[in-house]
């Protein structure tokens, strides 16, 4: 597979992010390993070089997927985790009928065309009782309002060029909810405390938790 994605992805992720780059990489880090723990079969979808796989992948059996060949390699060898080069937005036959107990998407969903069909792909794919656990950009904090109202897009997710869905509070909770009953969204920012009392407003990312009953 060598298809225009991949091309942007790689050059993206070349160019325009540094080795290991996440944002809010301690925050949603921290996270990651009180929610995943160890002893689980872990699906990273989107891992790139393993800059977030990296907090979850000792201790658990980890398999990482991505479009960019350039940075599987590098989680590869950083990790020494199992990897697969996968499109997100093609079919998943590639994982054949493999099951998981954790799939993690993190800042992924705003970056395939169809999110609804990759999250029923994801379902297809989780043990029962299993946890889907990702993360996406705020697109409509009050910050980014402010920015948009003046027609501003930069410092927003829209300036991001291979940013494709924008989501809201709202709009996540329902794309979630519509394969995940169990489900719980915790707001990511600056200002923790008020990222967690009004995560829609103040959060500058939607960190989710959904549960496979």
């Amino acid at each position: 597979m060598n298809n225009p994605i991949q091309k942007i992805y790689e050059f993206h992720h070349s160019v325009e992010r540094e080795d290991g780059f996440s944002i809010m990489k301690k925050q949603r880090g921290e996270l990651l390993q009180k929610f995943i723990g160890t002893g689980k079969i872990v699906l990273d979808v989107g891992c790139r070089d393993g800059a977030l796989t990296q907090f979850f992948s000792e201790g658990n059996n980890v398999l990482g997927v991505d479009i960019d060949k350039k940075s599987l390699i590098k989680a590869k060898e950083k990790l020494g985790i199992e990897t697969i080069h996968m499109d997100l937005n093609d079919d998943w036959s590639v994982l054949e009928n493999r099951k998981f107990d954790i799939i993690f998407a993190g800042e992924v969903l705003e970056h395939v065309y169809y999110p609804r069909d990759m999250i029923k792909k994801i379902k297809e794919h989780l043990n029962d009782g299993g946890i889907f656990i990702g993360s996406v950009p705020n697109a409509f904090s009050l910050k980014n309002r402010i920015r948009y109202l003046f027609g501003q897009k930069r410092n927003t997710p829209l300036d991001d060029p291979i940013h494709i869905t924008q989501f809201s509070m709202s709009e996540l909770r329902q794309i979630l909810s519509s394969e995940f009953k169990n489900l719980d969204i915790i707001g990511i920012g600056r200002y923790k405390k008020l990222s967690k009392i009004f995560p829609n407003l103040i959060s500058f990312i939607l960190f989710f938790i959904a549960k496979n009953e």
